[in-house]
This record gives structure tokens, C-alpha cells and sequence, in this order.
């Protein structure tokens, strides 16, 4: 087993009553969970996105932690949280990385994988 490893899953949901497709505003909720499937104790310090419109608008957006949380996982353990974000297009993908550091002082990168933000489809 790695010793640094994280398992990254995530559920997108489609919000219409926060939604105005009138003025192309389509709001997505997103449940990340982050479990720690290494063999040793890490923190997520910080987080990258890719935000892609069916327009081919990209935008990066990065930041510190998680919905303000820097947490420590220990072997097995996980985190959840729901974050959002806006498109101006009723569909587009996510993808991104979290950084971490162990607690051994080593940092790694944990991808996550790309996933579908889809109005249409009703269940996103």
C-alpha cells in the first residue's frame, strides 16, 4: 500500500431553485469526500480546481484548505464537505488537485478526478 494516498470520490447535484437559466446562471452543489488510504497521517493544506463551461471558459480557482478547513487524516479516516460553484451554462466539468503534507513533513499532490456539472440530465 502507499504510504501517501488519498481517495478523492465526489457527487455533483444541480440546484435549480438557486438557478436563473433566463440569465444563464446554473448553480451545482458538490459533495467531495477525501479518505485517507494511506498508511500514514496527512493534512490537506490547500486546493485547486478547473472549472470548465460548454463554452470553453476555464477558470482556476485556488485556495487554502477546504470550506475554510485544513484537516489531518489519519490512516483511514475521511472528511467530507459540500462546496458550489456557478456556471453560464447549463453543463461543464470540474477536475483539480489537493495538496497535502504528511506527517513526516513530505508533500504529495492527490488528483481529482474530472467530473460531469449537468443540468439537464436532472439528477446532474
Amino acid at each position: 500500500m502507499p504510504k501517501y494516498q488519498m481517495l478523492i470520490e465526489v457527487v455533483p447535484q444541480f440546484l435549480p431553485e438557486q438557478s436563473n437559466p433566463e440569465n444563464a446562471i446554473y448553480v451545482f452543489a458538490y459533495t467531495i469526500t477525501i479518505t485517507n488510504t494511506g498508511d500514514i497521517a496527512a493534512q490537506v493544506i490547500a486546493r485547486t480546481w478547473n472549472v470548465n463551461d460548454a463554452n470553453g471558459l476555464h477558470e482556476k480557482v485556488k485556495g487554502l484548505g477546504v470550506v475554510g478547513q485544513q484537516p489531518l487524516l489519519k490512516p483511514g479516516q475521511a472528511f467530507e464537505y459540500t462546496s458550489g460553484t456557478r456556471l453560464r451554462t447549463p453543463t461543464g466539468t470540474m477536475h483539480g488537485s489537493f495538496f497535502c503534507v504528511a506527517e513526516d513533513g513530505e508533500p504529495f499532490s492527490v488528483d481529482i478526478p474530472l467530473f460531469v456539472l449537468d443540468a439537464l440530465s436532472g439528477d446532474a
